[in-house]
């Protein structure tokens, strides 16, 4: 009985431990669609900061400076930002795609 509860128990532990790694961001391609309310195919700044985004941080993903934020350049810094939190151990945030 104590190995079954044992087991259950790392069982457990393991699959919350599991849990946000196993999470799927959403898509680059979701993310700029959501935040792209007018539907452009860009996303300027007025919309970044709408979506939740910090200000100082358009800058930094409108890698060309022509004032909006294309899915390659979104792709871009998503993935500049995984490959920075893996490295230093942190577990990557998810944008909110739904704002």
């Amino acid at each position: 009985m104590r190995r079954k509860i044992a087991a259950l128990a790392l069982t457990t532990l393991t699959a919350l431990a599991a849990g946000p790694a196993l999470a799927q961001m959403p898509s680059p391609e979701k993310i700029h669609k959501a935040w792209d309310k007018n539907a452009d195919g860009g996303v300027d700044k007025a919309e970044w900061v709408a979506a939740g985004r910090k200000e100082e941080r358009f800058a930094l993903v409108d890698a060309d400076s022509d004032g909006k934020v294309t899915v390659e350049e979104l792709k871009t810094a998503m993935s500049k930002m995984k490959a920075h939190r893996q490295q230093s151990g942190g577990t990557p945030q998810t944008p909110p795609a739904d704002h």
